[in-house]
């Protein structure tokens, strides 16, 4: 799955010279956590809905209504704005935008084409991605399990998964105990609880949770 695939479009930007206020009803209204920042079809920028708010007075000030409605239109997102955007190119893997966002602790990324903005890819289209994999939505048997980190491991568990005439919903593999081992979590239908718990013992390790 490719960062094109999943990216939200089209995109919602703003300007540098935007009052803070402004771009705080912006976010509402369009439901986003972050944009970036356009000066003559230039990015130059991104700002977060964190920026926002960061920006705006504590809710202890003693400012009146007036003075906090004044000090806010003085402030821009210029002021506020990230200026070193990561971004990515649209047939970026969905894994290393993944990474990217991870490693550099930030919720979103620009995605582009051309040199231009086509997209953005974020952390909750991330996770609805994630959903996805585990098959959340779906019902079925879920299994989490240890396996041994061995070639012919996960063809073994598929086989017999299916030798019963179970379908696959979700299948993935994760990070184990230690650098012998894998976590496996998959969910399957067309098959129950006692079956699979059954076949699968002499494969795994150990099954760690197995749950309808």
């Amino acid at each position: 799955m490719l960062v094109g695939n999943r990216m939200s479009h089209p995109v919602i930007w703003i300007t540098p010279d935007t009052p803070v206020h402004e771009a705080l009803n912006l976010f509402k209204r369009e439901h986003i956590r972050r944009a970036p920042v356009f000066k003559d079809k230039v990015m130059i920028g991104i700002v977060s809905d964190r920026d926002l708010l960061n920006a705006s007075p504590s809710p202890a000030t003693s400012l009146s209504v007036w003075e906090l409605n004044y000090l806010l239109s003085k402030v821009t997102i210029s002021e506020v704005m990230t200026r070193k955007v990561l971004t990515v190119e649209e047939d970026t893997p969905i894994e290393e935008a993944a990474r990217i966002m991870a490693d550099n602790k930030i919720g979103g990324l620009p995605v582009m084409r051309d040199g231009l903005v086509v997209g953005i890819i974020t952390e909750t289209d991330l996770f609805k991605i994630f959903l996805e994999l585990l098959g959340a939505r779906e019902m079925g048997v879920r299994v989490t399990a240890l396996i041994a980190d061995q070639k012919g491991t996960l063809a073994k568990i598929t086989e017999a998964v299916a030798g019963l005439g179970g379908n696959f919903i979700s299948f993935g593999v994760f990070t184990g105990e230690d650098p012998t081992n894998r976590t496996l979590t998959f969910k399957v239908y067309g098959i129950n609880k006692a079956d699979i718990e059954k076949v699968l013992s002499p494969i795994v390790l150990s099954i760690t949770d197995i749950r309808e």
